[in-house]
């Protein structure tokens, strides 16, 4: 039996139930987007933007569907969606690609949203900070969905923590939906500390109006199976968007980033850089494609992926592309992928450094022009740290998680 077949047979099983602990504006696309994944499955190798994610095998184990209720940390701008007013609940699954086979799937089985809604013309101090928690007795699934909206003038800094404490099989599957009206302003943050045994999919669609700036940075310092998905559309002139990951795999991790900024409009920028250091029999993979459509003059765009394979069996496959239609643009892209510097290691060890440390600390220099561009100055010194622990083998499990204490 394919693996798409259970998750048929659990939707039959367990519609009715997923249905009555939801709300309507979340019950009315749930039965389409089923219907979307069954005529569907999951995408193969051979579907462009999931060629380097065998996508059957991770949700091949007979996993759970956990229904459990958003735990909401108090915050004047976290809501559960089934409270929030119908002009809002109706942006739901607006954004978000609903013939993706992965965002179909979260959409038929997740039973709650979390709505982060930043006012008009409202600038919040201190970060807006989600935390998720994976715990349980047996493989499970858990589908999670946030709605962000970011009304005029707006400006916030989101924060999105992953966390894994047990020993146990997980798979998760999450679609961020973001709205920024004009002028908004926004920073987000998707940290990634998990375990081997989780299998990660996390689907992110930015719809940006009129002079916004969204910066978009994903971080994953420890995994199992990581496929992470970005999708930007600039739907206002003089909008930019900057996305940045940071990614660290070894032993036979897996992460594969793929992003799309879709530039629709005139006079708009983007930035992407994202950095790879993979060791042991790790892969990593980065696709990432900048669109310019017809009538988009002045676009500039900028697009780079740079990676490290720290040891002979780490894979990296990586596919920058630019597709334009536009005749009056300033775009480039490249990437690099290479091995450690050993005319830099020698020197390093000339000087009385152990190799061991001097490899951590080439790593470590190699991932800070990422770290570098993080403006929350705190999270900025706690990520540095956390790295730096990743490369020294100390970071082996979620040590901020109090449910490993």
């Amino acid at each position: 039996m394919k693996s798409e077949q259970q998750y048929i047979d659990l939707y039959g099983e367990a519609a009715d139930i997923i249905k009555s602990k939801s709300c309507p504006v979340m019950n009315a696309l749930r039965d389409t987007a089923f219907e979307t994944f069954r005529s569907q499955g999951f995408p193969t190798r051979k579907v462009e933007r999931y060629r380097y994610t065998d996508v059957e095998a991770a949700f091949a184990p007979n996993y759970g569907v956990s229904l459990s209720p958003l735990t909401i940390k108090p915050s004047p701008y976290i809501f559960n969606l089934k409270d929030a007013p119908e002009d809002i609940a109706a942006l739901y699954g607006s954004v978000a690609d609903s013939k993706d086979p992965i965002t179909a799937l979260n959409t038929a089985l997740v039973h709650e949203t979390l709505l982060v809604h930043v006012t008009r013309n409202t600038k919040v101090d201190a970060p807006i900070t989600i935390d998720y928690w994976l715990r349980g007795e047996a493989a499970t699934m858990m589908n999670r969905r946030i709605l962000i909206l970011m009304e005029t003038g707006a400006e916030a800094t989101i924060i999105i923590n992953d966390h894994a404490a047990d020993k146990q099989r997980f798979l998760s599957t999450q679609v961020i939906e973001v709205i920024c009206r004009d002028n908004a302003h926004l920073d987000m943050y998707e940290i990634e500390e998990t375990t081997p045994l989780c299998s990660r999919f996390s689907n992110v669609y930015i719809r940006e109006g009129r002079d916004c700036s969204v910066k978009h940075n994903s971080i994953t310092l420890f995994n199992g199976q990581t496929r992470n998905l970005c999708d930007v559309y600039l739907q206002g002139e003089n909008s930019e968007v900057t996305l940045n990951g940071c990614a660290i795999a070894s032993a036979n991790q897996c992460i594969d980033n793929n992003t799309l900024i879709d530039h629709q409009v005139p006079n708009c920028q983007s930035t992407e850089l994202y950095k790879y250091v993979v060791d042991d029999k790790a892969v990593g993979a980065f696709a990432g494609k900048i669109l310019v459509e017809k009538g988009a003059q002045h676009t500039s765009s900028q697009e780079t992926n740079a990676n490290l394979c720290a040891s002979p069996d780490a894979r990296m496959y990586t596919q920058p592309m630019l597709e334009i239609y536009a005749d009056d643009v300033k775009c480039a892209h490249g990437s690099t992928v290479g091995v450690m510097d050993e005319a830099a290691l020698f020197y390093m060890r000339q000087r009385g450094i152990p190799e061991t440390e001097a490899r951590m600390l080439l790593k470590n220099a190699f991932m800070g022009q990422v770290i570098d561009q993080i403006k929350d100055e705190p999270l900025r010194a706690r990520l540095y740290v956390k790295v730096e622990k990743r490369f020294r083998g100390e970071l082996d499990k979620c040590e901020d998680c109090r449910l490993c204490k």
